[in-house]
């Protein structure tokens, strides 16, 4: 007995030690509160693309239709005419399709805290690696296959100097532009580089049901993303790492790695519309895809993805993409200058911008996080 007195003493002195213990969890309401989360209804393709509700799809909806009653009331003499409204509707989707593609990758990119500068000067680089004489002889499979790989070789790249190498996503993009165009003019010796092969040739030209073959591809690319975003692990760590990249990192994500991820996607769509864009000119070139960064940034923006991440809707992207070739029609059916078009488009991106920062700070968080970057 002498001996259990100092055991029993030392043992409550360390209980009173211990801070009190939560009560009891009854295993009925845990059991009820596991099945409203698992049975909680699932986000639907419209309201739940990337966190996005129908409100802004409804809008950009509503943004293309007075681009078509401005259409209409200003040369009604081609509306009118019904076969005429189905080809420039083909057109239209036609000229959304390659940078439709790219828009997609630079949405993850976006909705992932970064931004990509370089995609035009990549699929510039992708298009004439693959249309050189020794990537032509192995056929359409070999030009496919050179493309998609520069694109993704090219991104993985941007995501190292980002992730590994702590370089301002703008920095690390833009000093691709440079060097992408570069290379792509090394290549091609400055030169204009045909394309021979029939089956690229026609992916342009050929329709299915009568809808464009790159059409189809646009709507490919558009529901693989879709899925990707909504759908998958990979979706759902991309909104959590551009939302607040720490708290990423301390849930178990690895940010870094997600990041390389991130931007080879992107060079893979980029990959995917160098094919695309070689198809419709028969031919590449260094110059080719001209400031398409800046189409795929502004139609990103346009459909509800902030500049400070966290948030996007691949739908809204398409919109928007669809936003700007209508008004690109629009001009030309009109016989409307190229400039006045681009003073348009500027208005519509400084007004989406402006109404993201009102609405979120986006622009205001999109600098102080890669300001912070830097200064570290």
């Amino acid at each position: 007995m002498s001996e259990e007195a100092p055991t029993s003493t030392a043992t409550s002195s360390r209980s009173a030690d211990l801070p009190a213990q939560s009560p009891p969890v009854d295993p009925a309401e845990t059991h009820a509160a596991v099945g409203k989360t698992a049975t909680a209804p699932r986000l639907s393709w419209w309201s739940g693309d990337g966190g996005e509700g129908a409100k802004r799809n409804l809008g950009l909806i509503g943004v293309l239709v007075v681009l078509v009653i401005i259409g209409v009331a200003t040369r009604p003499d081609l509306y009118s005419d019904s076969t005429w409204v189905w080809g420039n509707f083909l057109t239209i989707l036609k000229l959304a399709s390659v940078v439709g593609v790219v828009t997609v990758g630079m949405t993850f990119v976006i909705i992932g805290g970064g931004i990509d500068l370089s995609v035009g000067a990549i699929i510039a680089l992708s298009g004439v690696w693959a249309t050189t004489l020794a990537t032509q002889s192995f056929g359409a499979g070999g030009m496919i296959f050179t493309a998609l790989t520069v694109g993704v070789a090219v991104g993985l790249v941007n995501g190292i100097l980002i992730s590994y190498g702590r370089l301002v996503p703008f920095i690390a993009t833009l000093a691709m532009l440079v060097a992408a165009r570069g290379l792509a003019a090394e290549i091609s010796g400055k030169q204009t580089q045909v394309s021979n092969n029939t089956f690229i040739n026609d992916i342009a030209a050929n329709s299915l049901l009568g809808i464009p073959l790159l059409v189809y591809i646009l709507v490919a690319v558009v529901l693989g993303g879709w899925i990707l975003l909504n759908r998958t692990t990979f979706g759902r760590r991309t909104v959590a790492v551009g939302g607040n990249p720490e708290a990423a990192r301390l849930a178990g994500i690895n940010v870094k790695r997600h990041t390389v991820l991130l931007y080879a996607l992107s060079g893979l769509c980029c990959g995917i519309a160098a094919i695309m864009l070689t198809a419709q000119a028969t031919s590449a070139q260094a110059a080719m895809a001209n400031l398409y960064e800046l189409d795929a940034i502004a139609a990103a923006i346009i459909g509800g993805t902030l500049l400070s991440g966290g948030r996007g809707t691949i739908v809204g992207s398409l919109l928007g993409v669809l936003i700007f070739s209508t008004i690109t029609n629009l001009f030309a059916i009109n016989g409307l200058s190229t400039e006045a078009q681009n003073m348009v488009k500027g208005g519509i991106i400084v007004a989406a911008v402006l109404i993201q920062q009102v609405q979120f700070g986006s622009l205001g968080k999109f600098i102080a996080r890669h300001r912070g970057t830097q200064t570290s």
